[in-house]
């Protein structure tokens, strides 16, 4: 009798570890998050460059992570896309390799998705405001100077 019992218990714990454990499934926007986020660690990146949306939801408090960043998962694997502003008198190239693997980096390690490319658009080079100041002016004098 005691035998079965065993035998019974051997049996349930078998059935168990058969037992489907689910799936994971990894929103966009968190993608998104880890994303902007270990982009703008980056020194040389100024920030992220949205678009209207971004632009709409600064304006009204609310910051967006993800802002500057489409992202495309599928399955095991991300595609994502960067749109960043660079601080003058940095390389482009250089900051550009360092946010992608930065980028590739931050979401492998805290996703485990293959991530199978990180494109960088950059959209925009920000000035100091001393040498914006005279960028601007520079733009009025010519201005002035066709009239």
């Amino acid at each position: 009798m005691s035998d079965k019992k065993i035998k019974d218990v051997e049996a349930e714990n078998l059935e168990t570890e058969n037992i489907d454990e689910g799936s994971i499934k990894i929103a966009d926007e968190v993608v998104g998050i880890i994303t902007g986020l270990a982009a703008t660690e980056i020194e040389g990146v100024a920030g992220m460059s949205g678009g209207l949306a971004g632009g709409l939801a600064d304006m009204l408090g609310r910051k967006n992570l993800s802002k500057g960043v489409k992202v495309e998962v599928k399955e095991e694997t991300a595609l994502v896309d960067v749109y960043v502003i660079i601080n003058y008198g940095n390389s482009i190239p250089d900051v550009a390799w360092k946010i992608q693997d930065n980028v590739k980096q931050a979401i492998e390690g805290m996703t485990g998705l293959n991530v199978k490319a990180v494109n960088v658009h950059v959209q925009g080079v920000n000035f100091p405001e001393e040498e914006q100041e005279e960028v601007e002016n520079k733009e009025v004098e010519e201005v002035e100077d066709k009239e």
